[in-house]
């Protein structure tokens, strides 16, 4: 279990630098859109190129930001019954629903996204729109950010299973919910 919870610690480590980089991306389209706006109505200048790495960024954030979500329990969760039951019950739904939903999702997508990906790559896709952009390098980002999903959850469905054998003292979704 030693081995695992250092495996566990490096997966963490590494959503955790991604995240890193995803906030700084947060305030940089917010920047560029800003930007964008004031080109197009203060000189009346717009390109497509501008547009579309706003909306690479984007999609950058939120396709990158999910498995740093997980690993601070930052996730859309409903907590009406979920909060209500014990550590230990609490570490078992997790369980349960990382084994049945969270990995086969996420290995599901890398599975169908990669072909896709790929095919994008082999015939360099760009934007239909003139000065637009390469679409090969977000595509290959979805199954890329998938997988980092799918690693996070293993990660944390390690955590638990931690938890729930007595290697690891405690475990609490609260502890993990401070996001910078």
């Amino acid at each position: 279990m030693r081995a695992l919870l250092a495996f566990s610690r490096a997966i963490d480590a590494l959503s955790e630098g991604v995240g890193r980089v995803v906030v700084w991306l947060v305030l940089l389209v917010a920047l560029l859109s800003a930007g964008n706006a004031v080109m197009r109505y203060g000189f009346s200048y717009s390109s497509n190129a501008y547009l579309e790495v706003q909306w690479y960024m984007f999609s950058l954030i939120f396709l990158l930001g999910g498995s740093y979500a997980l690993k601070h329990n930052a996730h859309v969760r409903i907590d009406l019954i979920y909060g209500r039951f014990s550590r230990r019950t609490q570490a078992w739904i997790d369980v349960v629903g990382t084994v049945l939903f969270l990995l086969p999702m996420a290995l599901g997508l890398i599975y169908l996204s990669w072909p896709w990906a790929m095919n994008s790559l082999s015939i360099r896709e760009m934007s239909p729109d003139v000065g637009g952009l390469p679409r090969w390098p977000i595509k290959l980002l979805v199954p890329f950010s998938f997988g980092l999903l799918a690693l996070q959850g293993l990660s944390e469905l390690i955590k638990r299973i931690a938890f729930l054998t007595g290697a690891l003292p405690h475990w609490s979704p609260e502890e993990e919910e401070e996001v910078v």
